[in-house]
């Protein structure tokens, strides 16, 4: 049945819509302990423009472009714990469904739509990845491709890929049963909600979004709903123009659907990965489609404050099709994402104000428009009559009133309460409503969600002291927003409130501070590598490269004394600090003092492909040549290989002067610099 004008699409005609638990068994890898070492650096993050790129942008992008942007992932830990070797796993799974869709989310995992499969045609209308294979892409580290990703935090992908979110049965505004999943955005500390929905007998999973700012201050806010979907595809929105962003960092308008002599809207068009956000017109209805060749595939649409659409492409060229295998399993075919955000790009933030929300739905579901239209592509006129066809046939099976319709009927439901919980988060935003007192109606976040990373806080909060550990191992995670760095600073001056407090006022900017509490923590505790690491860090920002290697390597020395056992928080210390050490040592031409912490590595994190490269490295400054050629030649896969990085061509070109770069170490995401992008 196909919701059409002449029927209101909340009205219940029958208790059909089901929500129930299942579990997922694909081959994957388990996520691994987070780095314990609090992430200092400045972020790493491909979204950002050249100064140039700059020039000329409407004043409200450019003026969003330089709001808030993201510093740090702080109070975040980083996830690179994961492997390559796959067996198979386990993952919960939520199922909605109706007699025309099946949607099965991933609440351990973000809350990611893994799969919406449409009954009668018998069609999965979106890429569904045959592994769990994450790889550094996420703010925080792991992440991983395929389904409808809720995309919130700061321009990336979202922290919460691969973490855990509250899910729980709602009651729909039919009177049947919706699913809401809820979360504490940490970065900006922000709470949110997804409700999925599907009224009786509707081909459209209906979608409610609602972020609020439960502070006295104006908040950053990001948003985009990223749509997995098969390459193979011509994607399609209502727009005569995008902004193209590539990788070397540019930005520039460029024309839909031809630029550059090929018709950007294949995704196998492009050479080199790149970003097409589309500028669709104030007051036109919001959508964007993937239609195979027949005419078949997916449409998204949603009320107008999801103003935002784009396209992200892998590419024909080497590096793309080398991500595309690193992602998933070779052979079983590639994928684009389609995308939906709050503003025109990714490189924005939209101030949200003091006490307020956004909220908008979205509407997903199937499409079938006349696949000789949708594929005509030799002048404009044909992308405008494919862009009107698919407009058309949207209109037909859910017209754009029915979204606002459904939009306003489902308003009053955001604050329902939820019935039986099916899933559970963090604890986070019990703490922080723990600390304000603040109730926010339909995403509870009860005491019984704190935690054993929480109890030091909730003791801080309650005392006014942060309680010191009974037993030796790394800190526990820190929290930086200003109240709990204002109850740092009057809490009594023991080691950990000095170590955390440095932390946060690392965070907050002040570097000078953050030195002189780790300084005087250091001259009290008990460990002290956790504030050498610090220092060495702070160190290194600030240009002082061989005091930094001195402090990274008497670190290392007291970690290596003071580590109790071969578990797996302390073999990850070892791995993260050793890592770090060696990489400082070598930048000050110490090689000699990098082999002795390499030495000191447990065997099986020598043997990981990340300290692979690692040696790799070692030896080209130890002028051994051959032997690090020798280890790309026994080869080595970098499970956590951040996006865009060109680590792995820059070593083999010291290691292998004037040889090519083999095809299986070829990640690159962006031409040569004499080359231009396409």
């Amino acid at each position: 049945m196909v919701i059409g004008a002449g029927r209101a699409p909340w009205r219940r005609e029958a208790d059909v819509t089901i929500v129930r638990r299942e579990v997922l068994t694909l081959p994957g890898v388990e996520l691994g302990p987070a780095n314990p070492l609090p992430p200092l650096r400045t972020l790493d993050e491909m979204h950002e423009l050249d100064e140039r790129s700059k020039e000329g942008l409407p004043l409200d992008m450019s003026r969003q472009i330089g709001y808030r942007p993201l510093r740090s992932v702080l109070p975040e830990r980083i996830l690179d714990g994961y492997g390559r070797d796959r067996a198979p796993v386990t993952l919960d799974t939520i199922v909605i469904e109706n007699d025309r869709l099946r949607a099965t989310v991933l609440p351990g995992l973000g809350g990611r739509i893994a799969s919406l499969f449409h009954k009668p045609t018998e069609r999965e209308l979106l890429y569904r990845n045959p592994v769990f294979q994450p790889a550094d892409f996420a703010l925080n580290g792991a992440w991983f491709s395929g389904g409808i990703e809720w995309n919130i935090g700061a321009t990336g992908h979202t922290t919460l890929s691969c973490a855990p979110v509250h899910a729980a049965r709602v009651t729909a505004p039919d009177g049947g049963e919706m699913l809401r999943l809820w979360e504490w955005e940490r970065l900006r500390d922000l709470p949110f909600q997804v409700d999925l929905w599907l009224p009786d007998g509707s081909d459209f999973l209906y979608v409610g979004v609602r972020i609020r700012n439960p502070h006295e201050k104006p908040a950053p806010v990001y948003w985009w709903s990223n749509i997995a979907v098969p390459e193979e595809r011509r994607v399609l929105a209502p727009a005569a123009e995008a902004w193209h962003f590539g990788y070397e960092r540019s930005l520039r308008r460029v024309p839909v659907p031809e630029f550059d002599g090929a018709d950007r809207t294949y995704p196998l068009n492009s050479t080199y990965p790149a970003d097409y956000f589309y500028e669709v017109e104030d007051g036109r209805r919001r959508w964007i489609a993937a239609l195979d060749d027949a005419g078949h595939g997916l449409v998204q649409t949603s009320t107008d404050l999801l103003r935002g659409r784009k396209l992200f492409v892998w590419g024909s060229g080497t590096g793309g099709r080398r991500w595309q295998r690193w992602l998933t399993e070779p052979g079983t075919g590639g994928y684009a994402e389609i995308q939906a955000g709050l503003a025109r790009t990714q490189l924005e933030h939209v101030r949200l104000e003091a006490a307020g929300e956004f909220s908008w739905l979205e509407a997903y579901g199937p499409l079938t428009a006349s696949a000789e239209t949708v594929h005509s592509h030799h002048s404009q006129a044909d992308w405008d009559g494919a862009v009107a066809e698919v407009e058309r046939r949207l209109a037909e099976a859910l017209p754009r009133a029915d979204v606002d319709a459904a939009y306003a009927a489902w308003r009053p439901s955001a604050d329902t309460e939820p019935g039986e919980r099916l899933a559970v988060g963090s604890g986070w935003g019990a703490l922080e409503v723990l600390r304000t007192g603040e109730k926010l109606a339909g995403t509870p976040f009860d005491e019984a969600m704190l935690g054993d990373e929480q109890a030091p806080w909730r003791e801080l909060l309650e005392s006014g002291a942060l309680p010191e550990p009974r037993r030796v191992g790394p800190p526990g995670p820190s929290l930086v927003a200003p109240a709990w760095r204002d109850m740092l600073e009057t809490a009594p001056a023991r080691p950990l409130s000095e170590y955390h407090l440095g932390v946060a006022q690392w965070h907050a900017g002040d570097r000078a501070q953050a030195v002189r509490s780790w300084e005087r923590g250091l001259e009290l505790a008990p460990s002290l590598w956790p504030f050498l690491r610090c220092l060495a860090v702070a160190d290194a920002a600030d240009g002082h490269a061989e005091r930094a290697a001195d402090r990274y390597t008497e670190a290392f020395d007291d970690l290596c004394a003071e580590r109790r056992d071969d578990g797996a928080v302390w073999v990850a210390a070892t791995a993260s600090l050793g890592r770090e050490a060696i990489s400082a040592l070598l930048a000050v031409g110490r090689a000699a003092a990098a082999r002795g912490v390499w030495d000191r590595l447990h065997a099986g994190t020598r043997a990981r492909g990340r300290f692979r490269l690692l040696e790799a490295e070692l030896l080209v400054a130890e002028g051994e040549l051959a032997a690090a050629r020798a280890v790309f030649a026994a080869g080595f896969e970098v499970a956590d290989l951040r996006e865009g990085a060109e680590t792995i061509g820059e070593l083999w070109a010291k290691a292998a002067p004037g040889e090519p770069l083999p095809d299986t170490y070829d990640f690159r995401m962006r031409p040569p610099a004499s080359t231009p992008a396409d």
